[in-house]
């Protein structure tokens, strides 16, 4: 297994660098197989629903597939739960830094703020405010946010709804996860 020689960052060499940058390469390519089998695990997820985190995140890709939308936000519906396993309390950030560098500002953007925006269906059940959304009520994206919660994600726990499977979105995913980063990260 080829290594770095250096144990400190600042002592690396081009040599050391080029290497870490083509392994770091060949491990972003793998990403769609890790968000599948991660996907695959949100069967295993915290229970109370009627329908398990995974066939909510298939209800939600398959609402927004079946509407007509572009595959960056059918695959960002299908993976907008994706954090709940590591990141309960905030998902919704885990989940937008993950499609963050294939999808355009405006799905990160949703994607980043929907948990607070799907607050709004049951806040105020628990004493909070089901308005808290509205402290983003002048942004641009604002309207997008609420039709996201609205159309693909409040609604997508129905035990009778008849979703595409996981290997049906595994195409739209490995090529809206494999492009070009729309991000430059270096």
């Amino acid at each position: 297994m080829e290594v770095v020689s250096f144990t400190h960052m600042a002592d690396g060499s081009r040599e050391d660098y080029e290497l870490l940058d083509a392994k770091e390469h060949d491990f972003v390519r793998s990403l769609p197989d890790r968000i599948l089998v991660n996907l695959q695990n949100l069967d295993q997820s915290f229970s109370g629903y009627q329908v398990s985190r995974l066939e909510h995140s298939l209800q939600s890709a398959t609402r927004a597939y079946r509407a007509g939308e572009d595959e960056e936000m059918v695959v960002a519906a299908l993976v907008h739960d994706i954090g709940d396993m590591l990141a309960p309390l905030s998902h919704s950030e885990m989940a937008a830094s993950i499609l963050r560098p294939f999808v355009s500002d405006r799905i990160y953007w949703i994607i980043k703020h929907h948990g607070l925006f799907q607050t709004y269906y049951y806040a105020h059940h628990l004493g909070g405010d089901r308005n808290a959304r509205d402290q983003f009520k002048d942004h641009r994206w604002y309207d997008d946010a609420v039709r996201f919660c609205e159309e693909y994600d409040q609604n997508c726990f129905d035990p009778e709804f008849n979703s595409e499977s996981l290997e049906f979105f595994e195409p739209m995913l490995r090529r809206v996860f494999n492009h070009e980063h729309k991000v430059d990260l270096k």
